[in-house]
């Protein structure tokens, strides 16, 4: 017997996002006049039941200008803290935002919204104003503080109550915690895109609408421009030292004292790791547990390479914000909220974050060579040591923090099944059907889908920030010992030259095995014979009559590369164009070529760790509880014996 019908107003794949649009469609059959929001991964104790009446007392309360609330903020207890460091960072810094965090967004400065679970809302205010989610497909992905939005601009108030918590899960796992941060980056990028924005920021006062902008898309726009700030820094200096600007600064009698500036470059070393991102931290466990305490942690944290973990999630944040603003098409990622630990293969990793983290930690790596290798402006100051310490250590946590907090991520056998199985998912063709973790060219185009539905804004956005990886060539080639000190414009013509010459050899390479590798094998090696003799022959002739050396052999590996990355960006950003005239398949195999080299780079640092036993087991006892660490040796054990064990007769 049908009871109730409900007409949706279109294929239900097509409506909205899926979380919000249950909400709103399941108010319709709760009754009374509040209504509580509770969540998969919440928890609740019996003590904290006998205090609902009380809190729903709350509601009747007026507050400013005589006006009741409507939405009720509860504080929430993290239970999940005990089971790896990772737990435990996010625990704390979860732990500050719900408590400590919210009072004061809540008063007094007013621009407490809904974030989520276990909020109390004015059932009567909101099934009457909207319902207490927005459901717009891709820009309400952050749908829960839409609702406290859509209570604050008609006309509601949000508080915020600390004598009741409820309990809270939060993410384990390296990778679970990185997922979380990109759905909710991408959900800040769309909500500065939306007009719920603007309207609070029309309507706020001056004040107010400061701390709505440093509590919501602010924090997240701050860390973009933390991240941009390290680029232009690395890129202006790198355009000083190539350019011989840095070389008359120096020479000049009149610059003898730039103390000052020196300073000010040293400071932002301190910013950039992200050692205020733990001052909320160690308020909220100062004032709950004392500040001898809440020293002590934050002392362990730093043992436990919080600022490592830290810094990653910085550059999570700062890409998945700033390529939602350039191209919009956010979309829900499932992190599914796991309570087990467990090891993530190279191939995960590398899929999860190669365009995030390892390509711009790889670009800033070369940067710093470079920068190195050619300037020497603060050599003789002490200050140098902490100018391009923070950016080092960005680039290391970029590179290497994934592998750092994973378990047995410096286990030998594994690294070694990690390697074959990454060699095999780099191997394996593409096609329709085929999962993105099957096969390398199935990724590769997931990885483009952003540029499918961007505009022609977006595309020469795309093209221009491209052009960033020709500074390096133009600057390096005049720097070769080949060239002599000259600066004609034809030094630089004949770098094209030969940058052009390589990719016409890889191009008859890769054209060579695909039409003789099978059935003329004898071809196939006689033109690599060919290809071989005449790189020997070239290289012979430079080094004894050009007066080529082993240092710009270094040198154009660092002028080239970023040339064909460069290459490589374009080529996507123009895909339609390419594909048109034939050339589409050059840049996937130029892709494929780059992402081997990324990965090799990556991956031998990590096998030589590997290689010491000593290593796996300092990172298993310094990253995870004492019930996981003797668990994983258990499992190891295990593994050991069924390996060695004999094999039985079929």
């Amino acid at each position: 017997q049908e009871i109730y019908r409900i007409k949706l107003p279109g294929p239900p794949t097509e409506i909205g996002e899926g979380k919000p649009e249950n909400q709103n469609h399941a108010i319709i059959f709760t009754r009374g006049e509040a209504l509580q929001t509770i969540d998969m991964n919440q928890d609740n104790y019996f003590e904290e039941a006998f205090k609902m009446r009380n809190v729903l007392e709350e509601l009747q309360k007026p507050r400013h200008r005589r006006r009741k609330p409507t939405i009720l903020g509860l504080r929430e207890h993290i239970f999940t803290g005990s089971v790896s460091s990772l737990a435990w960072f996010m625990s704390n810094q979860e732990t500050s935002f719900v408590t400590i965090g919210q009072r004061v967004l809540a008063n007094p400065l007013r621009v407490r919204f809904h974030y989520g679970h276990p909020d109390i809302f004015d059932r009567l205010f909101h099934i009457t104003r909207g319902g207490i989610s927005k459901a717009s497909r891709t820009i309400n992905l952050s749908e829960d503080i839409y609702s406290g939005f859509n209570s604050t601009l008609r006309g509601g108030y949000v508080t915020h109550h600390e004598y009741i918590q409820v309990g809270k899960g939060r993410d384990v796992g390296m990778n679970q915690i990185s997922l979380f941060e990109a759905k909710v980056a991408n959900g800040n990028g769309e909500q500065t895109l939306s007009r719920d924005i603007y309207r609070l920021g029309r309507r706020f006062d001056f004040y107010r609408m400061l701390s709505f902008y440093f509590t919501t898309v602010g924090f997240y726009f701050c860390s973009m421009i933390t991240v941009l700030t390290v680029y232009v820094f690395l890129y202006g200096r790198m355009y000083m030292v190539l350019s011989g600007l840095e070389a008359a600064i120096l020479d000049n009698p009149a610059v003898h004292q730039n103390k000052a500036l020196e300073d000010a470059l040293a400071t932002q070393s301190v910013f950039q790791i992200g050692l205020l991102l733990v001052l909320p931290m160690v308020m909220e466990l100062g004032l709950e547990r004392g500040f001898r305490t809440a020293l002590g942690d934050l002392i362990i944290m730093q043992l436990q390479l919080a600022s490592v973990f830290f810094t990653f999630q910085l550059g999570t944040k700062a890409h998945y914000y700033g390529r939602t603003l350039l191209h919009g098409g956010s979309k829900y990622r499932a992190t599914g909220r796991g309570f087990v630990v467990f090891h993530a293969k190279f191939a995960d990793n590398y899929r999860r974050y190669s365009r995030s983290h390892f390509v711009k930690g790889l670009e800033l790596f070369i940067l710093l060579i470079v920068y190195e290798a050619y300037g020497d402006t603060y050599r003789s100051s002490s200050l140098y040591f902490f100018i391009t310490l923070s950016m080092w250590f960005l680039v290391a946590s970029w590179l290497f923090a994934p592998f750092v907090f994973n378990p047995s991520g410096f286990d030998w056998q594994k690294t070694v099944d990690d390697w074959t199985d990454w060699k095999r998912w780099m191997g394996n063709r593409g096609g329709i059907g085929i999962q993105v973790d099957k096969s390398w060219e199935s990724w590769w185009d997931g990885e483009q889908e952003h540029l499918k539905y961007t505009d022609i804004r977006g595309r020469l956005l795309e093209i221009i920030l491209a052009c960033r990886f020709f500074i390096y060539q133009f600057g390096i080639v005049y720097h070769l010992d080949i060239v002599h000190n000259s600066r004609s414009v034809l030094v630089y013509g004949l770098s094209w030259v030969v940058m052009a010459t390589v990719l016409l050899v890889l191009k008859m390479v890769s054209m060579g095995r695909r039409r003789f590798g099978t059935d003329f094998q004898l071809m196939f090696r006689i033109l690599k014979g060919l290809l071989f003799l005449g790189f020997v022959s070239v290289m012979t002739v430079l080094f004894v009559v050009c007066g080529l050396t082993v240092s710009d052999l270094f040198a154009s590996i660092l002028a080239f590369l970023p040339t064909g990355w460069a290459f490589l960006l374009i080529g996507q950003a123009c895909r339609p164009m390419l594909k048109g005239v034939g050339f589409w398949d050059s840049i996937k195999e130029l892709a494929r070529a780059y992402e081997y080299i990324m990965g090799i780079i990556i991956l031998v640092p990590i096998a030589l760790l590997s290689w010491f036993p000593f290593v796996s087991e300092f990172q298993t006892r310094l990253l995870f509880n004492q019930a996981f660490s003797r668990g994983l040796q258990i499992s190891m054990i295990l593994a050991g014996r069924k390996d060695n064990s004999p094999k039985m007769p079929a």
